[in-house]
C-alpha cells in the first residue's frame, strides 16, 4: 500500500561575510638626548709638614759645637775671667793697703793664687739628657671641590600614526528555496479518480 506523501525540500540561505581588517601602525622615533657632564673641579693644597731638630747642646755637651760657637764662647770665657781676675786683683790691692788692719794677707793671697780650684762633678750624661730639641709642625691639607650639574637637553618626537579602517563585506551567498512534491497522491471524485 502506497501511502500519499508530501515531500518537502528546503535549502537555507547562507550569507558570505568578507572582512579586510584594520591595519595600525605606529611609529615612535627615538627621543634625542643629549647629556654633557661638566668635569668636576678639585683644588688640594698641601703645606707640608715641618720637622726641625736642633742638635746644638748635644754637640756642644760631647765638645764639638761648629768653630764659630767655640770662638763665641770661648771669648765669652774669656771676658768673664779678665773680669774675675779684675775684681781679683782689685780685691788683693784693697787687702794688701790694709795690711795694717792685722792678718797675714800675702800668705792667703800666695796660698789663693797658687790652689786651683775645686771642681764639684757627680754623675755626668754626654749628651746631657733632652739637649737634642725636636720640633714637628704638622702638614696641613686644603680640600676644595666645586661640583658642575650635568647640562641635558632632550627632543622628544611625537609618534607617527598610520591607521587603515577596515571594512565589511556582506552578501548573500545562497538564496532560500522551498521544493514542494507529492507522491501517491490521489483525487478521487464521482466516476473517476486521478493521480496527482
Amino acid at each position: 500500500m502506497q501511502l500519499p506523501q508530501i515531500r518537502l525540500r528546503s535549502t537555507m540561505a547562507k550569507i558570505a561575510i568578507e572582512t579586510v581588517p584594520a591595519k595600525l601602525e605606529i611609529q615612535q622615533p627615538p627621543a634625542e638626548l643629549e647629556i654633557e657632564q661638566p668635569p668636576a673641579r678639585l683644588t688640594i693644597r698641601t703645606t707640608p709638614s715641618k720637622l726641625t731638630i736642633d742638635q746644638t747642646k748635644a754637640w756642644e755637651d760631647m765638645n764639638l759645637e761648629h768653630i764659630f760657637r767655640r770662638i763665641e764662647k770661648f771669648a765669652e770665657q774669656g771676658y768673664n775671667d779678665w773680669l774675675d781676675g779684675l775684681a781679683r786683683v782689685s780685691r788683693q790691692g784693697d787687702e794688701l793697703m790694709r795690711i795694717e788692719d792685722g792678718g797675714n794677707p800675702i800668705a792667703e793671697q800666695a796660698k789663693e793664687n797658687s790652689e786651683s780650684p775645686m771642681y764639684e762633678f757627680n754623675i755626668g750624661w754626654v749628651p746631657s739628657p733632652f739637649s737634642v730639641h725636636i720640633s714637628y709642625t704638622p702638614a696641613d691639607e686644603d680640600i676644595r671641590f666645586e661640583t658642575h650639574k650635568p647640562v641635558i637637553r632632550a627632543r622628544t618626537h611625537s609618534p607617527i600614526i598610520r591607521y587603515t579602517p577596515g571594512e565589511v563585506s556582506i552578501h548573500l551567498a545562497q538564496r532560500p528555496s522551498l521544493d514542494i512534491d507529492f507522491a501517491h497522491l490521489r483525487f478521487v471524485g464521482v466516476h473517476f479518480d486521478m493521480l496527482i
